[in-house]
């Protein structure tokens, strides 16, 4: 190779990663522009669905939050879990955490809320349970919203990652007991930490996988609210 032509690939090489990098977090970050800003598409072709899918809790709010996990927080092709972190949900929900929670409350009787241990994103048998059996109870929906948090314990990065943890261990349950093949396609998945969204103790007389008798905000927020939502996109 001729002398002068060596260095000058040598540093075309040192700069391609960081200029395939750059151009990486520029596209995933104008995707995300992009989905916001999508109205919802009333004239799409509709699948049918159960009959719940005309029931009231489907708010024109709750379809848009619902479209924008599912395209900037659900799964990639490969499925390998993407999900939304905080600051990422609060860009999707685009509302104040006590209004996102408020969407979710006419769900009380299809959702359920796996609670884990202080500091653990292991499920436990009564979660596991209480997991499969909404999962289960699917009646023609097509999207399942998994909401992973952590209660205030603790640095907000380590937070961060356990809410995470908690998510990715909902996921895997599913793959593991489940041989459906749309799961990829199905599923949405935000971890909130302790920055957006905790619940207040109103969501206690919901199904819950921890101790009924104990039902504190630290108790009903270290968890993974699961529900299948039976709206038209």
């Amino acid at each position: 190779m001729n002398p002068v032509i060596r260095p000058a690939v040598g540093v075309g090489c040192l700069f391609l990663p960081t200029a395939l990098v750059a151009y990486w977090v520029s596209a995933a970050g104008a995707r995300l522009e992009y989905v916001e800003a999508l109205p919802v598409d009333q004239s799409a072709p509709q699948v049918a669905l159960a009959s719940a899918a005309n029931e009231g809790y489907c708010t024109t709010q709750l379809k848009t939050v619902l479209r924008r996990v599912l395209k900037s927080c659900g799964l990639l092709d490969s499925g390998e879990v993407r999900g939304c972190q905080p600051m990422d949900a609060k860009n999707v929900a685009t509302m104040a955490g006590g209004d996102f929670n408020a969407l979710f409350q006419p769900l009380s009787e299809r959702a359920g809320i796996i609670e884990f241990a202080k500091n653990s994103a292991e499920l436990e048998a009564s979660g596991a349970e209480l997991l499969s059996r909404v999962f289960a109870d699917q009646q023609g929906a097509s999207y399942f919203f998994v909401v992973a948090r952590a209660s205030p314990e603790g640095s907000v990065v380590h937070n961060r990652e356990l809410s995470q943890q908690r998510a990715e261990a909902v996921m895997s349950h599913l793959r593991t007991n489940f041989a459906d093949p749309d799961l990829d396609r199905e599923v949405g998945l935000l971890w909130l930490g302790e920055e957006f969204a905790q619940l207040d103790e109103g969501f206690c007389t919901w199904k819950r996988s921890g101790d009924p008798q104990t039902c504190k905000p630290e108790n009903i927020n270290r968890s993974a609210f699961v529900a299948w939502i039976d709206c038209r996109l």
